[in-house]
């Protein structure tokens, strides 16, 4: 998990991390694989395939229904068993009886977990999640964050970029990143162990 202040380059880490920037100097590699050396095409394969996203505020479609949002993804990847796997993970979220209505029917914890489940519909190995829990209370945080450990438990890698410092407990290793910087968060304030951010 990430922290720092808006502005640092969190955001940005992460499009790096997704091949949807190239890095100015660097190289960013998923599987030894250098981003910046695949076509459009490959980058469109290996995030549909490998990496799910969950953007800081809720994407949902408003025309279609929560299940319709979920499955979309699944859709486009000519995935089979859509709809079961669809199901499963409303129920994972607790949310499988919300699954024909729409959006705009949520709250802002329900679209969070409905995006949170759509960014694992393709089975990823790396979930991308700009401030997953902004704008949500509090036990509603603990509620996204639980499903995120739940998750990681069963072998999803979370890389979460945030400014909310009352989610270090929930990582299993805490950076920050301050001027394009990263730094293990218990040294960072003694200058060591910065590594430039590529």
């Amino acid at each position: 998990m990430i922290f720092g202040r808006s502005g640092t380059g969190k955001t940005t880490l992460l499009n790096l991390a997704a091949g949807l920037v190239k890095p100015t100097s660097g190289r960013v590699k998923i599987e030894d694989q250098d981003l910046s050396e695949m076509t459009d095409k490959q980058l469109s394969s290996l995030r549909s395939q490998k990496i799910g996203f969950v953007f800081q505020f809720p994407s949902l479609l408003p025309s279609l229904t929560v299940k319709e949002n979920l499955s979309l993804p699944a859709i486009f990847a000519q995935r089979k068993e859509v709809s079961s796997r669809t199901m499963m993970l409303l129920e994972m979220v607790g949310l499988a009886g919300k699954k024909d209505v729409y959006p705009r029917q949520l709250s802002v914890g329900e679209q969070k977990r409905i995006v949170l489940a759509r960014s694992l519909i393709n089975e990823p190995q790396l979930i991308l999640a700009d401030e997953p829990t902004s704008d949500l209370d509090d036990r509603t945080e603990q509620e996204v964050m639980g499903i995120l450990r739940d998750f990681n438990a069963k072998g999803v890698t979370f890389l979460i970029v945030s400014h909310n410092l009352q989610l270090i407990p929930f990582a299993t290793r805490a950076l920050q990143m301050e001027n394009g910087q990263l730094a293990d968060f218990d040294r960072f304030t003694q200058g060591k162990n910065i590594h430039q951010a590529a």
